[in-house]
């Protein structure tokens, strides 16, 4: 969830970023450029105010030309002195263009001053309004004008062209502060998101965690309701409320089956005794009695059985390390009888010690009631030219370590599961509509999935090629860090 979380908080702090960086680095070019642009038309007034003495007449056709004299050559080497020391060109132009006074002289004609916008807003009587933003990636010069003005009349422009290297360099330093400042604020706020999701998210951590240990029968799993937002707080004290209210719903249930199988096993136990009794009166072979005789068996055995499981989900798993191939070993020899019997051939495959942590009871168990169905089925025989005939048939149990995992592999040569059966195999009380004929009270596997699940085990199916089913039985090869009894 902080794979999603985090970049979400860091696109959010990086358009802030933005936000502000942006109109500051720009406020900051138009600062600079402004702060030009005062300085010329500063220097265009003090020109204005020496350029205000040189003498001026005007031609028979109209020309206003400037007289030579002192005030005049002052004017020249005021200009010249300010280009030589600023490398700031800058004159004094007549209004048809000629130059009163420049430096350096002859740097504009009459044609290029008369097509310049500055120049025209100058003659019109008004100073030259801000020039384009120069950025500092142009090479730009920047041009301002202001008007002399002479008994109400503009009678000359003073004209300055100044480069902007001095005023972009200032302008690119300052942008690197900024840029500075954003990088340090995107550092600060990538530590802040980092803090921040993972104060959020720590409570449902710890909640996911407690879910799953309850969803793998750990019900005993709380949520310890400290730090993050006051929301989720909340959310873990309900939820440690709502656990506490399951488990003692389960607890009811569990109580209920293991106290109504018991208590029915006693009056079950007579009944099947006062039909042994009756059966002595009656001729060899009764039928009905035999039937009623055989469905008392089997309710027996399902009463067994929902004992079995109460006990199971109510145990706790006592884990050890385990030799699970010699384990596995010992039940295939104590079920090869039954198997050759049936004409089903039991066979162990892998090596002679594999070690696992598990519950050996919890574990034999299990492998019982998977070995008993696989020759229950594999006796049954598969669908005709699927798998060799019953007789033929085999059933294989193999140990593998792999990773972290100890693996017992059960295949048999049946006639397997459908894929939808495949989904429900080991539900309570499930059976195939294909197998109703077969004893059996749809308990076993559900009872060894149960005592699996108490040591860290898993229980799983999947169909076997070319026929028959595959069930796999894994435990871990490593200590569980929370084993509620754990012994070398």
């Amino acid at each position: 969830m902080r794979a999603r979380l985090l970049p979400l908080l860091l696109v959010l702090m990086g358009a802030v970023l933005l936000a502000l960086g942006l109109p500051l680095a720009a406020s900051l070019a138009a600062a600079q450029q402004q702060r030009l642009v005062v300085d010329r038309i500063d220097d265009t007034a003090r020109f204005a105010a020496i350029a205000q003495y040189v003498p001026v007449h005007t031609t028979p056709d109209g020309t206003i030309v400037s007289d030579e004299g002192e005030r005049k050559t002052t004017l020249r080497g005021e200009l010249a002195r300010y280009e030589s020391l600023y490398g700031i060109k800058a004159g004094v132009f007549m209004r048809n263009g000629q130059a009163m006074a420049a430096a350096p002289a002859g740097w504009r004609t009459p044609r290029q001053l008369l097509a310049d916008q500055a120049f025209q807003e100058a003659l019109a009587g008004r100073r030259s309004h801000n020039p384009p933003q120069v950025w500092p990636w142009q090479h730009s010069r920047i041009t301002v004008a202001s008007p002399l003005v002479r008994d109400g009349d503009v009678v000359a422009v003073v004209y300055t062209d100044s480069p902007t290297d001095a005023m972009r360099s200032r302008v690119l330093r300052g942008w690197v502060v900024i840029a500075g400042g954003e990088m340090g604020a995107t550092a600060v706020a990538v530590l802040a998101a980092f803090r921040l999701t993972g104060w959020v998210l720590r409570p449902v951590k710890v909640l996911d965690r407690a879910t799953h240990d309850i969803a793998t029968g750990r019900l005993a799993s709380r949520v310890a309701a400290a730090g993050g937002p006051p929301e989720l707080r909340r959310l873990a004290h309900s939820f440690n409320e709502m656990a506490d209210n399951v488990e003692q719903v389960l607890e009811q249930q569990r109580a209920f089956v293991a106290d109504a199988s018991h208590q029915l096993r006693n009056p079950l136990a007579a009944l099947l005794l006062r039909i042994d009794l009756l059966a002595l009166e009656l001729p060899d072979g009764h039928a009905e009695v035999a039937s009623v005789r055989e469905e008392g068996k089997r309710l027996a055995t399902v009463l067994d059985d929902l004992l079995g499981l109460a006990l199971a989900e109510h145990a706790t798993a006592d884990l050890r390390l385990t030799d699970i191939a010699a384990l596995a070993t010992e039940r295939v020899a104590a079920w090869r009888p039954a198997a050759e019997r049936d004409g089903v051939a039991l066979r162990y495959q892998g090596p002679a010690a594999v070690t696992g942590w598990a519950d050996p009871v919890a574990v034999s168990s299990a492998l019982d009631a998977v070995v008993d169905n696989a020759v229950k089925f594999t006796a049954r025989g598969a669908p005709a030219g699927a798998c060799p005939a019953p007789g033929e048939a085999a059933v294989t149990v193999t140990v593998a370590a792999a990773g972290d995992t100890v693996t017992v592999t059960v295949t048999d040569a049946g006639p397997g599961l459908t894929d939808d059966e495949l989904a429900r195999v080991g539900d309570r009380f499930w059976r195939s509509s294909r197998h109703q004929n077969v004893d059996g009270s749809g308990l076993g596997l559900s009872i060894a999935r149960v005592l699996l699940r108490q040591g860290g085990g898993s229980l799983t199916f999947a169909r076997n090629e070319p026929c028959g089913l595959r069930v796999t039985v894994s435990v871990p090869r490593t200590a569980p860090e929370e084993a509620p009894a754990i012994r070398a």
